[in-house]
């Protein structure tokens, strides 16, 4: 069976509970404050392995950051390629949540902008052809990490979160799938976004830019969209009480790219990743959010 690389972020989240977004120039107090294991490497690493998957975890951290190693194994993700740098800070986030459910976040790189090419090389060396390669757009060399997984005959999934004007320069035309929400989307097509992005000119947009590419665009409480050559799937969102939403994107990619991993039919994996994704948002944090496959299967909707 493929094997899974999860070469990404590692960070710390300070998430703190406010009654809104803090405003500029405003001083505002917080409710409540909880320290979680994070990073969307992380949170995709751990969402793979809840769902079944046999993944290996690659990045960096500083020596602040060793408990995020356990928080890895505690899930079955094998971390032997993670290089703890005593010269580095670990990755960090600032979050804000507010009653309803939604966040704001501030992030710092550290040790997750620190990657080298040589790191890079000495862990896909380990790697075979058909084995996977899951990104995120929180570490550096993501087009080094791209190229050179192809070569060894990897196929690649890449979220270009958080979004930047250097991702439409990324080779992303060989990727063979992105996982992406509606404003990365439309940064992706070119096409503006508004109040209210019209999901099928952000279909059409993504489509037309890269035609061998499947897409999986998520639309929140509407649901999620799955793209490729002209078909489309679309997946409804499964209707719950969201107290969180930090890790709800990267539970849904795990899930999902585990799922075809493993031979389901693509409606399929759609529908498995969205009820991960309604469990994780009923939950306080980011990787502990994280539902089992178990859960997926005694929870009824």
């Amino acid at each position: 069976m493929a094997e899974f690389l999860c070469f990404g972020s590692l960070n710390i989240d300070t998430t703190y509970r406010v009654a809104h977004f803090v405003r500029p120039g405003e001083t505002l107090a917080a409710s409540e404050v909880q320290t979680f294991c994070g990073g969307k490497g992380l949170n995709q690493s751990i969402a793979l392995a809840k769902a079944g998957a046999k993944v290996y975890h690659a990045g960096r951290i500083g020596t602040d950051g060793v408990f995020l190693l356990e928080a890895l194994e505690a899930a079955n993700v094998d971390t032997q390629f993670v290089t703890v740098s005593p010269h580095e800070k670990t990755g960090h986030a600032v979050i804000q949540n507010t009653p309803d459910g939604e966040n704001c976040i501030l992030l710092f790189g550290g040790a997750n902008r620190c990657v080298t090419k040589a790191q890079i090389d000495r862990v896909l060396d380990r790697f075979a052809s058909g084995d996977m390669l899951v990104l995120q757009n929180e570490i550096n060399e993501i087009p080094y990490l791209i190229r050179a997984a192809k070569k060894r005959g990897l196929r690649v999934a890449f979220t270009p979160a958080p979004m930047n004007e250097e991702v439409p320069r990324y080779p992303l035309e060989e990727t063979d799938y992105i996982l992406l929400n509606e404003t990365e989307a439309a940064a992706l097509a070119d096409a503006g976004c508004g109040n209210e992005p019209d999901a099928d000119k952000l279909a059409a947009g993504l489509c037309e830019k890269y035609p061998e590419v499947r897409f999986v665009l998520t639309l929140g409480a509407a649901g999620a969209l799955y793209l490729h050559r002209g078909a489309r799937i679309f997946q409804p969102a499964f209707p719950v009480k969201a107290v969180d939403t930090t890790a709800a994107g990267d539970t849904f990619a795990g899930f999902f790219l585990q799922s075809v991993a493993a031979g389901e039919e693509t409606r399929r994996a759609l529908e498995t990743a969205a009820k991960a994704a309604a469990i994780c948002v009923t939950r306080s944090g980011a990787a502990s959010a994280v539902p089992t496959r178990e859960e997926l299967e005694q929870m009824r909707f």
